[in-house]
């Protein structure tokens, strides 16, 4: 039964005439199909289902189908398939309407899933091996391998014998009744044969199955196309359409009075706000973009591209005057990795010099490997990039990724990075942004923390963050508060959480008494902010306390020093000098680190040569963390402290009598339990 050429289904002939197009084509075509049927089953119920259900898959699969095959291996496919389906169906009863079969066909039957699809599609069906392959999405050497294998197995069935050639030349047969063997290696096959009657006849009754037996498959020739099969056929889609008319002619008469209720429904959501929540909690899985999408901030976009076997999708982008937020996607399709983005390490903005504000730098942003969305699948990651605002309200930036970096196997330890280990590839992608304005509130109040003081200026409400702008008086030069961190803001009795990172340097000074600073936090989608409270997290002080200690005599010393216990050990290997400063007793100890000195008598300063220290970290319970044996998941002690027990340095040719230890003073951290209430705040003017 060779396969004759089979024209496509057009287009237009769907769209005129929809399933109907499909049976039509079914009908002309019925021999073949109806053959190929009946070499996987002999019951006529089974045979009418497979052809319901291929012509279904067709009419509906028919929009994806590109020309990357040719028409009948991709109808021929699509029927193999629902041979296979068919065989787990409980619903079809293998007994009923079975017919006798020819004695090769019986023989095929007892072939091997992959064996009797290799069979039946080459030497029954007459497509090629590379077709065959092609369609079974095996390589052609797999398809020789089972072809070989089922000749033996209907061989065996047919006759009754087996016959035993030699092994090494059996691998041969297929290819040479192929003619597709190179030169040398037919010429040392038929020396064989020619010296071994064994291969002689074995692959003469080999032949006699794959070339000759098989021809009266057309036999296959003999068997009638039932002629009420395409009837039948015909039958279940009419009594499916007019089951269809039916039903919508119920649904037109609800869905007037559905509609009209819908619109008022829709429309009291948009202006309420309730509509946008809940259609994209249904449609968008990325929980990160679709908090700023439910709030009606940014833009929804579906841009995709392919590189190395890695899918990047672009999925929105919310723009503003802090910050141009990318959403993405990222898919490994061939292995189970996890890659996410960063901003100047693979990825750049082309356009970069004309459409981003160059005087801002964008934050970094972490990957969020805690999300659950991005423990579902073990190939894909969710993640978003922060870029440097647009110069003008809309624009096009054009984004470039060359390679993707690998999240780490224990991501939560790592901060998610993988060193080293990225993706290559070329991605590219066209953004369209729409940057949406910033609201600024002018607080102008004065708060005081261990002495020093601090000035609360204002408060920025953008889509994507929201900034308070402080601070801190430099007047004191004992005491220094170095850092301030916010644990959370509360606006309107909503509260935001800051940013894990607490406060950052402003590049710009208040004046000359004061260091301006800035705290980000959770963005609050556009709130109209009548009352704050800063909920304090931290302080970082600076403390000058002088001490000097004369490095003489025996060792080890103890001195005391901030209400602790110092121990001072010095040794001298050659013309070095090392000088080792602990400080074990942790429990009520008031600094983190000393800032120190080795001097002479001059108070002029050694060169220090070689310096080290060791240090733990301990939780708000006592809990010890050495960092140099285990690791730890910083994000999840509470109210961690760092402090440094162990402090080597090393001097080079120095004058031993003449050196004195100097501390100047230490660093010290305080968890802070205080809320600042700041009132009502004015808009100011010029952003309003």
């Amino acid at each position: 039964m060779m396969l004759e050429k089979m024209e496509p289904i057009s287009i237009a002939a769907i769209q005129e005439m929809g399933i109907e197009s499909v049976v039509d084509w079914f009908e002309r075509h019925s021999e073949y199909f109806y053959r190929l049927g009946w070499c996987y089953t002999h019951n006529s119920q089974q045979i009418e289902e497979l052809f319901y259900r291929t012509i279904l898959k067709v009419q509906k699969e028919w929009p994806r189908y590109k020309g990357n095959s040719t028409f009948k291996i991709w109808v021929t496919s699509n029927f193999i398939l629902n041979i296979r389906g068919l065989s787990a169906d409980r619903n079809v009863q293998d007994s009923e309407g079975t017919e006798p079969a020819p004695d090769v066909i019986a023989a095929i039957h007892q072939l091997a899933g992959a064996e009797k699809d290799a069979f039946v599609l080459t030497y029954v069906t007459g497509l090629t091996i590379e077709e065959t392959a092609q369609i079974l999405g095996v390589t052609d050497e797999k398809i020789k391998q089972l072809l070989f294998l089922g000749i033996q197995t209907v061989r065996r069935q047919v006759d009754g014998i087996d016959y035993h050639g030699c092994e090494q030349y059996q691998k041969h047969y297929i290819d040479y009744l192929e003619k597709c063997m190179e030169r040398p290696e037919k010429i040392e096959f038929e020396i064989h044969l020619y010296n071994c009657s064994v291969c002689q006849e074995d692959l003469a009754s080999f032949q006699e199955v794959a070339m000759t037996r098989l021809n009266h498959v057309e036999g296959v020739n003999d068997l009638e196309v039932d002629p009420q099969l395409m009837e039948n056929v015909k039958k279940r889609f009419a009594d499916q359409k007019e089951h269809r008319q039916k039903k919508n002619k119920k649904l037109k008469k609800w869905a007037l009075g559905f509609a009209s209720a819908l619109a008022i429904i829709v429309a009291i959501g948009f202006i309420t706000g309730a509509f946008p929540k809940a259609y994209y909690a249904w449609t968008e899985d990325d929980v990160q973009l679709r908090a700023f999408l439910q709030e009606g901030f940014g833009q929804r976009l579906n841009l995709e591209a392919e590189s190395g076997g890695v899918k990047v999708k672009i999925k929105g982008v919310v723009a503003d005057d802090i910050q141009t937020l990318v959403f993405y996607e990222i898919h490994d399709l061939k292995e189970d990795k996890q890659y996410f983005m960063t901003f100047e390490d693979g990825l750049a903005v082309v356009n970069e010099f004309d459409m981003m504000n160059r005087e801002s730098y964008p934050r970094y942003s972490f990957p969020d490997v805690e999300a659950e969305m991005n423990k579902k699948e073990k190939n894909v990651f969710y993640g978003k990039v922060a870029l440097r605002p647009l110069k003008e309200d809309q624009g096009e930036i054009e984004l470039r990724i060359t390679r993707l970096q690998r999240l780490a196997n224990d991501a939560s330890l790592s901060f998610g990075f993988t060193s080293g280990d990225y993706k290559a590839g070329d991605w590219s992608f066209k953004v369209p942004v729409t940057k949406q304005p910033a609201t600024e509130y002018e607080i102008n109040e004065q708060k005081e923390l261990e002495g020093v003081a601090v000035r609360l200026d204002k408060l920025i409400v953008a889509p994507t963050s929201t900034l308070l702008q402080f601070g801190i008086n430099t007047e004191n030069e004992e005491k220094r508060l170095d850092f301030l961190n916010f644990k959370s803001l509360e606006v309107n009795e909503k509260k935001v959480k800051s940013d894990r990172y607490g406060s950052h340097f402003m590049d710009y000074q208040l004046d000359s008494d004061w260091t301006a600073f800035q705290a980000y936090f959770d963005p609050l989608y556009g709130e109209k902010v009548k009352d704050i409270r800063a909920n304090l997290d931290s302080i970082y002080l600076s403390i000058v306390d002088h001490k000097s200690i004369e490095l003489s005599g025996t060792f080890p010393q103890e001195i005391e020093y901030a209400g602790s216990t110092i121990f001072i050990d010095k040794t001298k290997v050659g013309q070095s000098i090392e000088v080792i400063v602990r400080s074990d007793d942790l429990e009520n100890r008031v600094f983190e680190s000393l800032h120190m000195d080795l001097v002479n008598d001059k108070n002029q300063q050694f060169n220090v040569t070689h310096m080290e220290s060791k240090s733990v970290i301990v939780d708000k319970n006592g809990v010890e963390y050495d960092m140099q044996t285990e690791r730890v998941d910083f994000e999840k002690l509470e109210e961690p402290r760092y402090f440094v027990t162990e402090m080597t340095m090393k001097v080079d040719n120095v004058e031993e009598k003449s050196m004195k230890l100097l501390i100047t003073g230490y660093n010290s951290l305080k968890y802070m339990d205080e809320s600042w209430d700041l009132g009502t705040v004015l808009v100011s003017e010029d952003k309003e």
